[in-house]
């Protein structure tokens, strides 16, 4: 029997990791996270709510996880406001102290460890400060800005090579995934609940369903099952072992070229030519969505539970205002599927699935 530990249960990747790790034969799945994950009915698993950032509660409860072979680690520390924050130190301390608080002492407790994954993504190539190469490849020297990914990283290698001299022999998988969207609610970077809420808004008020950013960027997306499966691929595969891996769908995307689809999803007209800062409007039309959820019946989801940060991270992949990605953002997966994954996604038809999941939860209204 294998047990994989899901840190950052509750986040966007850790949500849908715990579910698609459940439907597996063989595999028992403990969730860690403040709060449980908000999954469908009928997904059998453990929750432990736990603080990372309390290194004695996270000693306390690694006394329980003594039967864990498989760690997947996605939590995640960001401030309010979300971007500036990504060059503080404190957020970059506190990251790392988190994995510490917990894999130190799970460490200490697990005797049959296999596998750990580590998530990072395109902030490792400076895609938050610079341009990046187009297209980034994970053989490229490590970029000379302060992360925590890079902390995080140092941390894994250096106490998986001290463990090997112990005899231990379980390897690690890091993970670059592209602009990551999935079910997930009240996380820090997640568009689809913003992109929902937003049309109800829009369906509500009358008012037209604009794209929120025209500019011409060429992005990538990466469905959250797509990145499940891919974790689950790593525990077993040889090529996997001491890896980084970039990963996205499989094709690229230009948010008003990709407009049209969304707002079928939705069943709103596009509309383009008045941009807007979800990060504004979203906050600033709150009652209209406590409307919206007593008119359709909805589940009691606030705005600011809805949202997390995800709207201030909107902004940024909408290229508002201050907040413009610096250039085009593609990175290359040829590593990944040469080492034997290669599954993918429809990006269009992935927001259709996720808008539609989130009508099915009770978290949006249907369709007009």
């Amino acid at each position: 029997m294998n047990t994989v530990l899901i840190a950052g249960a509750s986040g966007v990747i850790g949500a849908a990791a715990v579910e698609h790790f459940a439907t597996l034969l063989g595999w028992q799945v403990i969730g860690l996270s403040r709060r449980r994950p908000d999954v469908p009915p009928g997904i059998s698993f453990e929750h432990v709510a736990l603080d990372l950032n309390d290194a004695s509660a996270c000693r306390d409860a690694a006394k329980g996880f003594g039967a864990v072979t498989h760690v997947v680690y996605a939590a995640l520390f960001e401030k309010p406001g979300l971007m500036a924050g990504w060059y503080e130190q404190d957020q970059m301390t506190t990251n790392l102290a988190m994995m510490r608080n917990l894999m130190d002492p799970l460490l200490d407790q697990v005797g049959d460890l296999r596998h750990v994954s580590v998530l990072q993504g395109t902030k490792a190539y400076g895609a938050h400060v610079h341009r990046i190469a187009v297209p980034a490849r994970e053989s490229q020297p490590r970029d000379p800005h302060d992360n925590f990914y890079w902390l995080q990283e140092d941390y894994i290698r250096q106490a998986q090579i001290q463990q090997a001299r112990s005899g231990a022999s379980w390897t690690f998988t890091i993970w670059r995934p592209q602009v990551v969207f999935g079910a997930a609610l009240g996380v820090a970077m997640n568009l689809i609940p913003v992109l929902g809420a937003y049309a109800a808004i829009c369906r509500e008020l009358g008012r037209p369903f604009f794209c929120p950013g025209e500019q011409e960027n060429i992005i990538e997306a990466v469905d959250t099952d797509l990145i499940a499966r891919a974790l689950a691929w790593a525990t077993h595969a040889p090529a996997a072992k001491g890896e980084t891996f970039n990963i996205t769908n499989g094709d690229v995307m230009v948010w008003k070229n990709v407009w049209p689809a969304i707002a079928r999803a939705v069943g709103l007209e596009p509309a383009f030519g008045s941009p807007l800062s979800l990060s504004a409007f979203m906050p600033a039309h709150a009652d209209v969505w406590e409307g919206i959820v007593d008119k359709y019946n909805l589940r009691r989801v606030s705005m600011p539970a809805l949202l997390g940060e995800s709207h201030h991270y909107a902004d940024l992949l909408f290229s508002w205002g201050a907040q413009t990605l610096p250039g085009s953002t593609l990175v290359s997966t040829i590593k990944l599927r040469k080492a034997g994954f290669g599954d993918c996604e429809d990006t269009e038809a992935m927001f259709a699935k996720w808008l539609n999941a989130l009508v099915v939860r009770g978290v949006l209204p249907p369709p007009a």
